[in-house]
């Protein structure tokens, strides 16, 4: 694959125009995309490991970097349960897909105990942002420690309560194989209660070691809510009548919506196999094409380095499908570009979160949630894609504006990329392509997403013989299978705790009482039907944004789908909108200060200050958080989503794209093509981005008219300045800091 080199170009703009520098090449070596970038600026930006940093700050990514005899266990084990999810997809078990649950968590739950340290420190997403330095220090350590005698303890013991379920013989009362546990649904013995107690506790402790304290406080408050709910006032709405500690653990252990509910079918089934299907595609070295690809493409554009970060992002994001992960990736090689353009490292840190973020985001492998999607509303992984198109291309849409815009107000060097031909990097690996194409062909045929996804997978290992630097050898494969399996380790955890959150949501009916009283509350403030409905989707917005700092994405989802999805679909709001309203607000967590996940990460990357970075990448992200109110409060909304005919889907995409940009205009200062944007105008242009989002008749011309009126004082503006001589606005670089 022919490598990419970057150069300064002329640039008239700038004070440093004509300066030359050696470049930075993206070396042409067999080792993976991001093992390291080199650079010819004063200092040369060296990382090691993009996979073992991103695990600082990954919800759902393994602790321990395990060697030896333990590392042989684990990854033995890990890619027998591989195979395994690939057996139960070509011939499933004969006993049910519960059965292949108990088998599947059986493997994976003792894996967590042994790939995470007890000693692991609560979410990294609330410590300031380690630098790549941090990795070899105590926690560096400990990340490479083995498992202790308790670690060994507790993997012992959660494989025997995984198996008791299906345990062949009588002990006590309890056992006697499969279907005589299945009989004693509801009549549980002590033996049963017993074990369901200890799957409970260690269900708890994995998801602390994985994902820190707070989802084990929010699973234990909904227990306490299931246990102590019938001693609250009767009068107050999420009174209910109580249940006992039995019918909890029964409800848990024992039915189709506890610890083998949908969350860890979803995981099971589709995360893990997707998740694989990334492994190998990475492995065979589409990471790094597509990262090329995407410098190729912008090689001789003024904006060739931002525009890279941001085509990188899309395209990685269909090898990770995780936030943390592709900024990462993307920051490895393109900060030193992004750096030598000019960039301040906040406002570069800012870019590779809001790219990175938008790997959940973007079809054809979103985030976990989106199979949970599926899995609740009865649809296929194809619709769910269907839906994402729109709000993706929006999203984009709005990053590559405010890209656009900043090379302008900050007056960002252009930087040539030299590279080969596009087309010559497409017609000679142009075939990591393909497998995805293939997902997407089988998908629309009414092949089932875990059949597309094994078939992909294959083709992608076949295709890897293709580059000899990638070849798939049989070691490679198993390293690709086990780490795919060790990604879904946490996420499995998770899936499976979330069955006490449903569980008790649905044994109680607190779902449709916590809908009530958020109605209410908007009721309380106005009674206009549509003003109700939006007030609740802004409070909707707000409690999964607060939800999602605290607790992982994919229980952000299901918590936010029990509890504010009813209080949407009890006002009409249709199911496919209530869904990805949920599941936006849910994934937008990696990118909502105070926690903001990827940006702490792109900031480990780039050096930049924490918080201004935070703020950056909330601006380029700023059209995650509108668009799906947009398609919540309005019918014509759900054209967004792609649904409701071209008419109206194409109607609801035109108006969304002219508030994106005028959004982008606004929070950027800048008109591309004409200048400068003052407050007032800054003003005017924000009131009519928010306009448009209420896609009916008369909010849309509203919005038209406003934006209309900021582009003519705009337009006033240069022109009084032009005929008085004043100087423009246009703001310079100095150092790397943007001053005005």
């Amino acid at each position: 694959m022919s490598s990419v080199r970057f150069s300064d170009g002329p640039t008239p703009q700038s004070p440093q125009a004509g300066s030359s520098g050696a470049g930075t090449a993206l070396e042409d070596a067999p080792a993976p995309l991001s093992s390291q970038v080199k650079t010819g600026l004063p200092t040369r930006v060296e990382v090691p490991d993009t996979r073992e940093l991103a695990a600082q700050f990954e919800d759902e990514k393994p602790g321990r970097a395990l060697t030896g005899p333990v590392g042989l266990l684990v990854t033995g084990t890990t890619v027998a349960i591989a195979l395994l999810a690939f057996l139960q997809v070509v011939q499933p078990f004969a006993q049910g897909s519960k059965y292949y649950l108990i088998i599947f968590l059986a493997g994976v739950l003792p894996m967590v105990f042994l790939a995470y340290p007890a000693d692991l420190p609560t979410r990294p997403r609330t410590r300031p942002a380690p630098t790549l330095a941090d990795r070899s220090g105590p926690a560096g350590r400990a990340r490479s420690a083995g498992p202790t005698l308790p670690d060994w303890a507790l993997a012992g013991t959660a494989l025997v309560v995984c198996l008791y379920p299906v345990l062949p013989f009588t002990v006590g009362g309890g056992g006697g194989g499969y279907d005589a546990f299945l009989d004693r649904q509801g009549l549980l013995v002590g033996l049963d209660l017993a074990m369901g107690t200890v799957l409970l506790l260690l269900l708890l402790e994995a998801c602390r070691r994985t994902t820190g304290w707070v989802l084990p406080a929010v699973c234990l408050l909904f227990l306490g809510y299931g246990y102590y709910g019938g001693l609250l006032p009767q009068s107050w709405p999420v009174a209910h009548a109580g249940l006992d500690f039995g019918q909890l653990v029964d409800a848990f252990y024992n039915s189709d919506n506890g610890f083998y509910g949908t969350p860890l079918d979803v995981a099971a089934s589709y995360i893990v196999l997707f998740t694989i299907y990334g492994a190998v595609l990475d492995l065979s070295g589409a990471g790094r094409f597509f990262v090329e690809l995407s410098a190729a493409a912008f090689r001789r554009s003024r904006t060739a380095a931002g525009r890279t970060a941001v085509a990188s992002g899309f395209l990685l994001g269909t090898v990770s499908g995780s936030g943390a992960a592709t900024t990462i990736g993307i920051g490895a090689v393109t900060w030193p570009v992004l750096r030598r353009a000019g960039y301040p490292a906040e406002r570069a840190g800012g870019m590779l979160a809001a790219a990175g973020v938008g790997a959940i985001l973007s079809p054809p492998t979103l985030g976990a949630a989106a199979f949970i999607i599926a899995e609740y509303l009865g649809v296929s992984y194809l619709q769910v894609l269907g839906w994402a198109i729109v709000p993706t291309v929006l999203y984009y849409l709005g990053i590559l504006l405010s890209v656009e815009i900043d090379a302008r107000r900050s007056g960002v060097r252009p930087v040539v990329l030299e590279t080969g031909s596009p087309w010559r990097l497409l017609g000679r690996f142009g075939y990591h392509f393909l497998s995805l194409l293939v997902i997407t062909g089988l998908l629309a045929l009414g092949v089932s997403a875990t059949k597309a996804v094994v078939g992909a997978t294959v083709l992608a290992a076949a295709l890897s013989f293709l580059d000899r630097r990638y070849r798939l050898t049989p070691a490679r494969l198993v390293e690709a299978l086990g780490t795919g399996v060790r990604g879904v380790l946490a996420v499995s955890a998770v899936c499976a705790a979330a069955g006490i959150i449903t569980a008790t949501t649905t044994k109680t009916g607190l779902g449709p009482q916590a809908a009530a009283l958020l109605i209410s509350a908007a009721q309380a403030v106005t009674s206009d039907p549509a003003l109700v409905l939006a007030l609740t989707a802004l409070l909707a917005a707000v409690a999964l944004t607060l939800l999602g700092l605290a607790v992982p994405v994919t229980a952000s989802f299901v918590i936010g789908w029990v509890i504010i999805g009813p209080a949407l679909l009890d006002l009409g709001v249709a199911a496919p909108a209530a869904a990805m309203f949920v599941f936006y607000f849910a994934v937008l967590s990696e990118v909502s200060p105070p926690t903001a996940l990827a940006a702490v990460a792109a900031a480990a990357v780039t050096g930049g200050r924490l918080v201004p970075t935070m703020w950056q990448t909330l601006r380029y992200a700023l059209p995650a958080y509108l668009i799906p109110i947009a398609f919540v409060i309005t019918p014509t909304g759900l054209g967004l989503l792609g649904i409701g005919g071209p008419q109206r889907i194409a109607v609801a995409a035109a108006v969304c794209a002219l508030s994106v940009a005028v959004l982008a205009v606004a929070a950027g200062g800048w008109l591309p093509g004409v200048g400068p944007v003052g407050v007032p105008e800054r003003i005017l242009g924000a009131l009519a981005g928010l306009t448009l989002l209420w896609l009916e008749p008369v909010p849309v011309t509203v919005g038209a008219v406003l934006a209309a009126a900021g582009v003519a004082g705009v337009l006033v503006r240069r022109g009084s300045a032009g005929r008085t001589g004043e100087p423009s606005a246009t703001p310079t670089v100095h150092h790397g800091e943007e001053k005005q």
